[in-house]
């Protein structure tokens, strides 16, 4: 009944793919053990416990999102990277609802792996880069990451869970609001201008 080849990396694709099936907090260590065929004990030898292996999704999950941001913004600035990047997050988080709830979910990760996987790092450094290309600074970097984050985690969110029930469609008010992002990126008030203490 054991399948040969049994790896941690086989293990968190199959519980990745477990998790946009039934939904992240679905997962469970019996649950990926049936999808590969082996008894549940055969998972302890790969990853410790279910939230090792949930850790493991969340960064499998950090890295693909960001590869493929990375792809689509290569060599775009200003509106373009901005449509690129936030089109990309909101196909992923459509095309792996499960894995993309990893990302945005609190959950504490092995340190060591944490610190081999490139993923968060990077989605870091894309998210800023594209942001310098509007010509912002700090502390105004941060809040305009914060306010990406907020807008595109907040979208995909309320669309998976059939909150825009509106005539206007989903897409219209995608498009519209990336407009207004650019618009407000590009006519960012520095903090320096009579922004709050």
């Amino acid at each position: 009944m054991v399948r040969a080849g049994l790896t941690a990396e086989r293990v968190t694709t199959a519980g990745a793919e477990v998790a946009d099936e039934v939904g992240f907090e679905q997962v469970t260590m019996a649950r990926v053990a049936r999808r590969l065929g082996v008894k549940d004990a055969s998972l302890y030898a790969h990853v410790r416990n279910l939230q090792d292996l949930r850790g493991r999704i969340a960064l499998l999950a950090a890295d693909e999102k960001t590869l493929r941001i990375a792809e689509a913004t290569a060599g775009r600035a200003g509106k373009d990277a901005l449509l690129a990047f936030a089109d990309t997050w909101r196909a992923y988080a459509h095309r792996h609802p499960g894995r993309y709830a990893a990302t945005q979910t609190p959950i504490e990760i092995d340190p060591e792996l944490a610190a081999r996987a490139p993923g968060p790092r990077r989605a870091v450094e894309l998210t800023y880069g594209m942001l310098r290309g509007y010509g912002l600074t700090e502390p105004d970097l941060t809040d305009a990451v914060r306010l990406l984050r907020s807008t595109f985690h907040g979208f995909v969110a309320l669309e998976a869970a059939g909150g825009f029930a509106h005539e206007r469609t989903p897409q219209e008010s995608w498009d519209r609001s990336l407009d207004a992002l650019h618009t407000l990126l590009e006519h960012w008030p520095s903090a320096r201008e009579g922004g709050s203490a």
